[in-house]
């Protein structure tokens, strides 16, 4: 699969988890969006360095390819 597609994908995963922990935990309204944006961002930064590499280095290719700097 593309590597911006799992990339995305995975971020989407993760902020539906944080959304729904928070739910459960009693947040609503704003502040749920609000913490659920920042935890699952917190957690993509730790747990996605793998595929967050994989799409640089496909968009570094992409660029080699067409001779950009």
């Amino acid at each position: 699969m593309h590597p911006v597609v799992v990339y995305t994908l995975s971020r989407l995963g993760l902020f539906a988890v944080a959304l729904g922990v928070l739910y459960l935990v009693g947040l609503r309204s704003f502040p749920l969006l609000l913490l659920a944006v920042l935890v699952s961002g917190l957690a993509s930064y730790v747990l996605l360095t793998k595929q967050r590499d994989a799409v640089s280095e496909r968009i570094a290719g992409k660029r080699r390819e067409t001779g950009k700097n």
